[in-house]
């Protein structure tokens, strides 16, 4: 991938969820260092965009690309190679409960084929750092707030350097106090080079954190979407 090819291209793209089409004539681009939030209304297919994205749903109509994977040719032998080049956040957390911090990360390496325990640990080390968890490996997810779980979260989607991270929902669960904290991180994150797509119904983040907004309506994408925060 050269430095001047997009994170994210799509081009007249057609977004389906089955054989029901979800969003049509879809013209996205993302840069790197980029941060774009995506909202609309429950059901006009925030979440089915993002699949589509990070390889769970089929692109079979336009053209996409995701850090340098073409997602018409994308199956799912080479799922797992985009997967190691963006990073996922999610609005659940969706941590392993049956064992610690470190090791949640630990799995993730491994699934990714990192093999090299001294490169683990100091991966481990430094996302935890990162994301201000550093003394918190050994805990387990329940003795964890939910802001130190989505912390972990993004630690995790961090771990492969990738080159996006895409975030669905993330301060979704969260008290507004504890949602400031992951936003300055995720922006933080951001600024060191990371896109970021952040899919959120939360205006008063928007407000907080301004930036270049997607809209979902209408069964179309309208880019930067003007805001009617009364709604």
């Amino acid at each position: 991938m050269t430095p001047e090819q997009p994170i994210i291209q799509l081009t007249n793209a057609s977004i389906y969820q089955g054989h029901s089409l979800i969003l049509s004539d879809v013209n996205i681009t993302v840069n790197k260092g980029e941060f774009v939030y995506l909202i609309g209304k429950t059901g006009t297919g925030k979440s089915s965009l993002l699949k589509t994205l990070y390889g769970d749903l089929p692109l079979t109509e336009g053209t996409g690309q995701v850090v340098g994977f073409d997602l018409k040719k994308m199956d799912w032998k080479k799922v797992p190679y985009l997967r190691r080049n963006l990073g996922v956040v999610f609005q659940d957390f969706q941590l392993l409960t049956d064992r610690n911090v470190h090791d949640n990360l630990k799995f993730a390496l491994r699934a990714t084929g990192w093999q090299d325990q001294k490169e683990i640990e100091n991966k481990i080390a430094d996302v935890l750092e990162k994301v201000g968890l550093g003394t918190k490996g050994f805990k387990m997810p329940y003795e964890l707030s939910g802001g130190e779980q989505q912390r972990v979260d993004i630690a995790r989607a961090m771990l492969n350097s990738p080159r996006l991270i895409l975030a669905d929902e993330p301060t979704g669960n969260l008290d507004p106090e504890t949602s400031d904290g992951i936003m300055q991180l995720l922006f933080r994150i951001c600024r060191e080079g990371t896109a970021i797509v952040m899919a959120t119904h939360d205006y008063i983040v928007l407000q907080k954190f301004p930036s270049r907004v997607l809209r979902t309506e209408n069964g179309h994408v309208t880019d930067n979407a003007a805001l009617n925060f009364s709604s």
